[in-house]
């Protein structure tokens, strides 16, 4: 009896996982990193600074996908679906949907109830994923059954 799991994934299952675990597990910290800073630990006027002015992690989210874009755009081939490409793209997107609702009102909601969006919409990014990953055998599959359905109707 072989005890060993052999679970194969394609290049493109895998860069999926990365970026879908990345962006829960990046989004998980940086929400619990947020409230610690709150609760009056870490820097001295909670969080980071640039010149004075509050420098939202969404910055590094976009700075991020910006690297991502000229890799996608310049790199290698072999770069595209690497795992430290997924891994970044699901980080930044994770840093950018943590402070959604300030980029959707503008302002600086994050305590406020409307920052709460932001974590709707992360959660229902970590399901749809979820629903992805799990499913992408099953859905070419279900769409080549209703493709010849439809043909032998």
């Amino acid at each position: 009896m072989n005890d060993k799991l052999n679970i194969q994934l394609d290049q493109g299952e895998q860069s999926a996982l990365v970026a879908w675990t990345s962006f829960a597990v990046t989004f998980g910290a940086t929400r619990a990193l947020t409230h610690w800073i709150r609760a009056g630990h870490g820097p001295k006027g909670g969080g980071m600074s640039v010149g004075g002015r509050h420098f939202h992690h969404y910055n590094i989210g976009i700075a991020l996908l910006t690297g991502i874009g000229v890799l996608a755009i310049r790199g290698q081939a072999q770069d595209e679906r690497h795992p430290a490409t997924a891994l970044s793209y699901g980080m930044a997107t994770a840093l950018i949907a943590d402070e959604a609702a300030l980029l959707i009102d503008l302002e600086d909601v994050y305590w406020a109830k409307q920052g709460r969006t932001s974590v709707d919409i992360a959660i229902g990014i970590i399901a749809l994923g979820g629903v992805a990953i799990t499913g992408s055998s099953f859905w070419p599959a279900a769409a080549r059954e209703i493709r010849d359905w439809r043909q032998g109707n």
